[in-house]
């Protein structure tokens, strides 16, 4: 017998031929593309290093082709860092950094490609896959008003605030950036004023200053507040002379608990001489309870007035009610730094004292009072800032801003959270229609040099 080839066995064969390279091809594209997205992310995420680490860098150096020399070496180095030699076999070439200086910004550019090794695809005659990828970050010349808490609390961590903040100052550019220094306690102290005009900070003096700093007194966050706020506002509008982007850094280990004003008096003769009457700060203890204590000088760290101002306290038992006794109320607005002459001048009105938002406080001089609106009044100033085009960050330190404290039992980090306008404030003071900042939470000081990069990364207002 004889057999004959049968035309369709012939034709099957070629079908499954054809099927096998398509299949093949098919899993090449699958594999090969796998391999591609991954090696486009990692370019990805080492440009983006390379972009953030360019911006950094570009404090480094007083005119700009040094910072642009910096700013490039910083690039090349972080790219290289973090896209691994050879990574799933590619081979990645970085091109040459782009530094841009233009009216006040600077522009970096950060780009790459990679070659992939022959795949699948290469053995069916298709180009290998060359992956691409850019980054961009934009520097902004900054003015800053930083801005320490300094009260008795802190007295133990003080030595390890101070190297952090003097490690956060350097990492901004002192010939170009503007930053004011400050700090606060019962009052608040200017060490180094912001330059009105010229650009940059002298920091040989901050960090003298900052290594004199000592820990005493209440936590008059409001003091703090206004002066950071009054320091950035006097740089003049005229000429374009105010920075691109405007920030308020505000350190703290406590909630609000004290803040200045003119106080009404019972007898018209006391806290005042021939000039009118003196302004001081009221302060309360954090346990919601006891009376308001002091008043103190508005521009020192712990001095009483002293005289009819600050009236005596009794020998036995920690009793300030003397004042509560001599005081006949609280003003309706906070006038601490109104002149002595006319100190409720009508025009000078920007935060209320006597409010039912966001806690009820009346006129009479007591603990629930004066606690309560030391915090709306910092809050109050944080969100008029915002209003203004400023940002605000800000930096919590200790356990103790995890716990309910003053007369609402409210936690310390939820005023410093509301103060930021961050996203994980509470919901009553979040406004994602006014700058939104950050607020870092330093648990212990060994997470206070992290918190103060952190800000300072987000301070530079990176953007890609």
């Amino acid at each position: 017998m004889v057999y004959k080839r049968s035309r369709q066995g012939g034709s099957v064969v070629v079908m499954v031929a054809l099927s096998i390279a398509v299949l093949v091809a098919a899993v090449g594209l699958v594999v090969d593309t796998g391999v591609t997205y991954m090696v486009r992310d990692r370019l990805n995420a080492a440009t983006d290093a390379a972009s953030l680490a360019a911006a950094r860098a570009i404090s480094q150096g007083k005119d700009e082709a040094t910072q642009r020399a910096n700013a490039q070496a910083a690039a090349i180095r972080f790219f290289n860092a973090n896209f691994p030699a050879n990574y799933m076999g590619s081979t990645a070439t970085l091109n040459a950094p782009s530094v841009v200086f233009n009216n006040g910004m600077v522009t970096v550019s950060v780009s790459a490609r990679a070659s992939m090794p022959i795949s699948f695809l290469g053995l069916l005659g298709v180009s290998p896959l060359t992956p691409a990828v850019a980054s961009q970050a934009v520097r902004k010349d900054l003015d800053m008003a930083v801005v320490l808490d300094t009260s008795g609390s802190l007295y133990d961590q003080g030595p390890n605030v101070i190297a952090s903040a003097k490690t956060f100052l350097n990492q901004f550019n002192a010939d170009q950036d503007r930053v004011g220094l400050m700090h606060f306690a019962f009052g608040a102290m200017l060490d180094d004023p912001i330059r009105p005009v010229a650009r940059g900070f002298d920091r040989a003096s901050m960090t003298k200053h900052l290594s004199a700093f000592t820990f005493s007194g209440s936590t008059a966050s409001p003091e703090g507040m206004y002066l950071a706020r009054q320091q950035l506002n006097s740089i003049p509008t005229s000429n374009n002379n105010r920075s691109n982007l405007r920030v308020i850094v505000f350190f703290s280990d406590g909630a609000p608990n004290s803040f200045g004003t003119y106080l009404n008096w019972k007898t018209a003769t006391d806290c005042r001489d021939a000039g009118g009457p003196y302004a001081g700060t009221i302060a309360t203890d954090d346990d919601g309870s006891g009376d308001p204590y002091g008043l103190f000088k508005l521009d020192q760290q712990y001095d009483d007035i002293g005289g009819s101002c600050t009236p005596t306290v009794y020998y036995y038992g920690n009793n300030y009610y003397n004042l509560v006794a001599k005081a006949s109320s609280l003003p309706d607005w906070y006038n601490a730094h109104n002149p002595r002459s006319t100190p409720n001048d009508v025009n000078l009105r920007e935060f209320p004292i006597v409010t039912n938002t966001p806690r009820k406080v009346t006129n009479t001089v007591n603990y629930t009072n004066v606690n309560r609106a030391a915090r709306n009044l910092v809050e109050a100033m944080a969100r008029k800032s915002q209003d203004e085009g400023i940002y605000v960050f800000t930096l919590g330190l200790g356990a103790q801003l995890k716990i309910g404290t003053g007369v609402d039992g409210e936690k310390g980090e939820d005023v410093l959270k509301c103060m930021a306008n961050s996203t994980d404030a509470p919901a009553r003071c979040f406004n994602a229609a006014k700058p939104v900042g950050l607020y870092c939470y330093a648990a212990t000081t060994s997470d206070l040099t992290p918190c103060f990069s952190k800000l300072a990364s987000a301070i530079m207002r990176i953007s890609r």
